[in-house]
């Protein structure tokens, strides 16, 4: 059972991580569409401004309430977040609000020392919300992949993208039903669940890289094949863990080894990104989502590597 100190530390955590992740979805979505399908533009930008206000009272519940190790993670913003934004606003129009960036930013971790009635169920009453809006938005991609299958959409975005903003989503959504029925964590359980999840999520990760880069950028367009590569021998890999063919210990040391490189790569991609020395058609916040999203599995793996050194 899940004691009300863990309860307000993860849940405000995770909507750090994630409710920010679903608002960048929300955009990305957003972009994709065409004139003829303005009516899913609208509510992709309505998706998106409803997780800003989620991300928004959660940075406001946070200070002092979530453990340090996710804030210094990477996972929540990186050094290239703010301007990101910035860049990504200036080549589209849409009005990303920075300030939570910057509050974000101001945040400082700790642990709960004493309870809070009132923080316990102003927390539960977001994790309601945020159930609610991702069920929604869950709901709302499905019926975009399915137009886009069935040929009655045209988006500009991939459909193994939406496939995976979906899962993403159902992630989220699982954690957050977990947390709200106070659910005790099985770590060794979630280990091999969250390395088959994640080492697909970084396989797919290389691979949009490598599609959206310009064809002359021939040497990142390999070393991104060589990550797609990679990443999908330790999918295979974490799932020969799940039936106990392969010891977990080895995947795990192999994957943040992996991972690491990765987030290097991701990283300098951005930074290219950004000082316009990448040709891409990577929209500058999806190359900084993708980086937070490394730095958060590799906080996952850390931990998990504490929990197979047992």
């Amino acid at each position: 059972m899940l004691t009300s100190m863990d309860f307000i530390s993860q849940s405000l955590g995770l909507h750090l991580f994630f409710a920010r992740i679903m608002k960048e979805h929300s955009l990305f979505l957003e972009l994709g569409f065409t004139p003829r399908d303005d009516s899913f533009t609208q509510m992709a930008d309505t998706f998106r401004k409803e997780f800003d206000e989620i991300l928004e009272e959660a940075v406001s519940l946070s200070n002092g309430n979530v453990n340090p190790d996710i804030l210094d993670s990477g996972e929540v913003i990186t050094p290239f977040t703010r301007n990101a934004e910035m860049a990504t606003a200036y080549y589209t129009g849409v009005k990303i609000p920075t300030q939570l960036t910057q509050a974000t930013a101001e945040l400082t971790g700790g642990d709960l020392v004493s309870n809070s009635r009132i923080l316990e169920q102003r927390v539960f009453s977001l994790n309601e919300r945020a159930l609610y809006l991702t069920s929604e938005l869950i709901r709302f991609k499905q019926n975009i992949l399915s137009n886009v299958t069935n040929c009655n959409m045209f988006t500009f975005n991939y459909p193994l993208l939406i496939v995976h903003i979906i899962r993403e989503a159902e992630l989220y959504l699982q954690t957050l039903s977990n947390l709200q029925n106070r659910a005790a964590q099985n770590l060794e359980r979630e280990a091999y669940e969250q390395e088959f999840f994640w080492n697909r999520q970084m396989a797919e990760h290389a691979k949009f890289i490598r599609g959206l880069l310009d064809p002359t950028e021939e040497n990142l367009i390999n070393l991104a094949n060589n990550f797609g590569n990679e990443f999908d021998q330790l999918t295979a890999e974490a799932k020969d863990a799940m039936d106990m063919t392969v010891p977990l210990a080895t995947v795990t040391d192999d994957s943040l080894k992996a991972t690491m490189e990765l987030r290097d790569f991701k990283a300098q991609g951005t930074q290219g990104i950004l000082s316009c020395e990448v040709k891409s058609i990577i929209i500058p916040l999806l190359g900084d989502h993708v980086l937070r999203e490394a730095n958060h599995y590799i906080r996952l793996l850390k931990m998990f590597e504490g929990i197979n050194n047992r």
